[in-house]
């Protein structure tokens, strides 16, 4: 169990490009959602499609990556850790936010036009 850590991975597609913030530091850095789905049959026989949509965040390399190649409706994979989060609102309201920090990006079915701008 010493081996156990907070890890995640997850395939989904883009929901919106991503919003890349560069600091006074240089640090840059990166959110935007992906959307994960899954299929089952409930219990009357009938197919039942659900979606999840999970925040996103990336640091440094990653994020001037995201900000160059990713756009809405990608297909990425990741590998990250579960951040929970607290701060107020502009109003002064608590909230608390869950985040995937993501430390590995693989960009899934690339487009010609996204092979050649690697390139």
């Amino acid at each position: 169990m010493n081996n156990l850590k907070n890890s995640v991975q997850l395939i989904g597609n883009l929901g919106q490009d991503p919003d890349v913030k560069t600091f006074e530091s240089g640090k840059k850095v990166a959110k935007f959602s992906i959307a994960t789905s899954e299929s089952f049959k409930n219990a009357d026989g009938k197919k039942i499609s659900q979606t999840t949509w999970h925040n996103l965040v990336l640091w440094d390399k990653l994020a001037e990556i995201s900000g160059r190649y990713l756009k809405k409706g990608h297909q990425i994979a990741i590998e990250g850790r579960i951040v929970y989060r607290n701060y107020e609102d502009k109003n002064g309201v608590a909230k608390s936010t869950t985040e995937i920090v993501v430390n590995e990006l693989l960009m899934l079915k690339t487009t010609k036009e996204q092979e050649q701008q690697v390139e």
